[in-house]
């Protein structure tokens, strides 16, 4: 019977590589075969991966343009870890919902204004607009990973 793995976990992050890269790929990146990835997703095992190999391997799956699975798991532990401490958290999912939404019009406004012709750029988007659209990126991603843990909090 498959395990369920928490969203915010590790095990998580590895069935996501898993699902992303080939036998061979994972192979070739950490010299180590998916089976001992498959143990080392089975949180009631002690294999643990090391972390140069899974910097390796979400390097492997930024290549094929899919991401970073396992830097998303480290982020969901430490952002779960500081919304434990964090006094004022609000764990209403239709208001942070409401804030991504903005967030993400934000996003399209960034993208849209540094593409513009009249644009700091022109057509190209420059050093200070590209600053400005990754920071607006990461705020729309951590509004993404706040609603994650909060939904992952309520399942168990």
């Amino acid at each position: 019977m498959a395990k369920i793995r928490k969203q915010a976990s590790i095990e998580n992050g590895i069935m996501e590589v898993l699902k992303i890269l080939s036998d061979d790929e994972i192979q070739e990146a950490i010299g180590k075969s998916a089976s001992y990835l498959r143990k080392c997703s089975n949180p009631d095992l002690p294999q643990q991966l090391d972390h140069n190999d899974s910097v390796k391997l979400d390097l492997e799956c930024i290549k094929k343009g899919a991401g970073h699975p396992l830097c998303n798991s480290h982020e969901y532990i430490i952002v779960n870890e500081l919304e434990r401490n964090d006094n004022h958290q609000s764990n209403d999912i239709d208001e942070m919902l409401v804030k991504s939404t903005i967030l993400h019009g934000k996003l399209t406004e960034a993208v849209k204004m540094a593409e513009h012709t009249n644009s700091e750029g022109g057509k190209e988007i420059s050093k200070l607009e590209k600053k400005e659209i990754m920071e607006a990126i990461t705020n729309l991603e951590n509004k993404i990973l706040k609603i994650k843990l909060t939904i992952d909090k309520k399942r168990t």
